[in-house]
């Protein structure tokens, strides 16, 4: 059956006992006292899909330790689920696989960024997965994953969803691991490109990732003191930006950071799309070259790409990433399915997953960073 407990406040398995490993046996074979509530023993499974993010392996860190602290078992699923649909196998994982990992970017199980394993319909999937008597899925990813976990659910197979983007963008959750240490990196690259624009004076434009949403762009504007910002969520005018440049110039500034999401479009206008890849791409260039023809000011652009999203976790990152692998577990041991766990501050939920998929949680205008550049003097171009 198909079932949820709706946002119940979760835990992160600190205080929870833990049990040492015993035989498969069903909690009505078992005596229960205040002291020892029954957990069924589980085969688990864990898989992380769409782009890295990091602290990934700090989730499968934590998530290895909790299960197998309850007596489970856990595997990981290669590439999402295509080791197990292609080559039918699981890799184990346990203390020696896992440990020291949460230190490390990128994700040992690998990614997998592209297609829904169900568009030709669940059956291969539900009888790989029965084939390795697998009872439960940890799905780790983002809000197209957890539409895919949403649809696994639906089969009659427990999971719970584990929310991953570096961009902050997934409904339900307060944010998202991955997303602190990209914009440490952003403001570290907007940092040293205040020193050459200084010096050359120069308007810098700078491009960050943020297809749909722009919280990697405000977040790193405000913290590497940039003095405009394009997102996708407020098209922009150039006009305006152009005379932004120009109080400043008045003011004595002669030199100016412009941070865009790639996702960033012009009123009216189209977002920036590379003629190789197709993908978003090219904003920052594009901007530079307006500004420069409107203000006359020399201009630089570069595109941060896929450098944001790279190396270890920060702490904050490492922390909630573990924080989130132990909620996981924790939901699987109350018989929670069919529910992502969302940190929402001081602790975690249970947040029903048809109620996240495929939705996406943007900057609004009551946004209080947005508040936050204003008063420091940021535009918008709008």
């Amino acid at each position: 059956m198909y079932m949820t407990h709706l946002r119940s406040t979760a835990v992160d398995g600190i205080l929870t006992r833990p049990r040492p490993l015993r035989k498969r046996e069903s909690c009505s074979d078992r005596a229960r006292t205040p002291f020892d509530s029954c957990i069924d023993v589980m085969r688990i499974a864990i898989s992380t899909s769409g782009g890295d993010a990091p602290g990934l392996n700090a989730v499968i860190r934590a998530a290895t330790t909790a299960a197998r602290e309850r007596g489970h078992e856990i595997f990981g699923l290669r590439e999402g689920f295509r080791a197990l649909l292609e080559d039918d196998t699981m890799d184990p994982l346990d203390e020696k696989r896992t440990h020291g990992i949460e230190r490390l970017g990128g994700t040992i199980l690998g990614a997998a960024s592209g297609g829904n394993p169900f568009v030709n319909g669940v059956g291969d999937v539900v009888a790989a997965l029965g084939r390795h008597r697998i009872d439960a899925l940890i799905m780790v990813g983002g809000d197209g994953t957890m539409q895919i976990a949403d649809e696994v659910a639906r089969t009659g197979i427990r999971v719970v969803g584990v929310p991953k983007t570096i961009d902050r963008d997934v409904e339900g959750t307060w944010t998202t691991f991955g997303f602190d240490t990209a914009v440490a990196n952003a403001t570290d690259a907007i940092d040293k490109l205040h020193t050459t624009a200084e010096s050359h004076q120069r308007l810098f434009t700078v491009e960050v990732m943020g297809r749909d949403t722009g919280w990697i762009a405000l977040f790193s504007g405000i913290a590497g003191g940039a003095d405009m910002i394009a997102m996708p969520e407020f098209p922009y005018d150039i006009d305006i930006f152009a005379a932004h440049m120009r109080r400043r110039e008045e003011d004595g500034h002669r030199y100016h950071i412009l941070v865009c999401s790639e996702g960033a479009r012009p009123a009216g206008g189209e977002t920036v799309r590379s003629e190789r890849t197709g993908r978003y791409s090219g904003l920052a260039e594009q901007l530079a070259t307006d500004l420069s023809r409107l203000t006359g000011k020399e201009a630089r652009s570069v595109s941060l790409g896929h450098v944001i999203r790279g190396g270890a976790p920060n702490v904050f990152d490492r922390v909630l990433g573990l924080r989130f692998g132990s909620a996981a577990v924790s939901a699987l041991d109350r018989g929670e399915t069919g529910v992502m766990v969302a940190f929402n501050p001081p602790g975690f939920t249970s947040v029903p997953l048809a109620e996240v998929a495929n939705r996406i949680k943007r900057v609004s205008a009551d946004e209080p960073g947005l508040a936050t550049a204003r008063n420091l003097g940021i535009s918008f171009g709008v």
